[in-house]
């Protein structure tokens, strides 16, 4: 296994900047927005696909601080009910698989996308309850006429570039759980597998190392964001786990992310990766700092810290006890 981060938490410094300062943080690889949420204020796309020598100054430059490039993520909604949205997202999506090809970057990383809830919708639409029966039909549509008919485009677009998918498990999406993770990769194909992010599943209720078994055995973990969720029982009790209130209302909010280990502790993160290996992920733990109480760098070394302390980086020796 290899410690990386996610660079979103350094878009105000030059990518030059960048990885100078994730070298000396003694990581060993980047996540890299090609644009949508994460932005891409450390990859110029159009200019990357444009030119050869482009892309090999690019790489040499991450080789030079001892690092490489574990995924191209472009986390956006291609399926939206707004056209152009959705033709934006999907337009991104293509070239990022195609530049992720030319400079053979394994993984990339994205949202699985909402729809509207039928052909006339101009707003997203995410059921999370089969009744009244109107929510079931628009789950049906989405699915049936949007997003299985998508993805599974995107797979044959993917496996003729020699590219896995991860599809992070995120509120808000029609991919969100383990289940309907299993569900689109069955309906489209094998490129298709998740970015799987613990500081998700928590909230919904699911136990991360439940969640990595169901999916390592289908082979079906393609990334992984090293984030964590804090709980507030309290706040639960109040606003429930579907909570709107905006990330900044720490003090109310029912759960809120935080760095690794001050949401669980090392314990639980060590079964997450022990789970991960024995499952057959042995790729980047990429850290995602989302904490509202600490700043960037005191956010990304309490995560460095913790992890470097417990993640499993050699191979296993033959068992000389048996």
């Amino acid at each position: 296994m290899k410690l990386g981060v996610f660079t979103p938490l350094f878009n105000q410094l030059s990518f030059e900047e960048m990885i100078d300062k994730v070298a000396k943080s003694g990581l060993e690889a980047v996540e890299i927005g090609t644009g949508g949420s994460p932005g891409n204020a450390h990859l110029d796309i159009d200019k990357l696909l444009a030119n050869t020598e482009e892309r090999k100054e690019y790489l040499a430059k991450l080789a030079d601080k001892g690092l490489s490039i574990s995924a191209l993520s472009c986390h956006n909604n291609p399926i939206s009910p707004v056209k152009e949205t959705a033709q934006e997202a999907d337009e991104l999506l293509r070239k990022t698989i195609k530049l992720a090809s030319l400079m053979n970057v394994p993984v990339v990383n994205g949202f699985s996308g909402i729809s509207g809830g039928n052909l006339t919708d101009t707003q997203v639409n995410w059921p999370v309850l089969p009744w009244p029966t109107e929510y079931d039909d628009n789950y049906n549509y989405q699915w049936e006429q949007k997003l299985i008919p998508y993805w599974q485009g995107i797979n044959t677009v993917a496996e003729d570039a020699g590219i896995k998918i991860g599809i992070e498990l995120h509120g808000g999406f029609l991919c969100h759980t383990p289940y309907t993770m299993l569900k689109l990769r069955e309906a489209t194909g094998d490129a298709i597998g998740c970015n799987l992010d613990p500081s998700h599943l928590w909230w919904q209720g699911i136990d991360p190392v439940a969640a990595i078994k169901i999916l390592g055995e289908a082979n079906a973990i393609h990334h992984f964001h090293a984030k964590d969720t804090y709980l507030d029982q309290d706040n639960i009790n109040m606003h429930g786990l579907t909570d709107m209130q905006p990330y900044s209302k720490v003090k109310t909010r029912a759960w809120t992310f935080r760095s690794v280990g001050c949401g669980h502790d090392l314990k639980t993160w060590s079964d997450i990766i022990s789970a991960l290996r024995i499952y057959g992920y042995d790729y980047v733990l990429s850290i995602e700092h989302e904490d509202p109480i600490m700043s960037v760098d005191e956010g990304l070394n309490r995560a460095i810290v913790n992890l470097k302390s417990i993640m499993i980086k050699d191979q296993p020796t033959e068992m000389w006890w048996t």
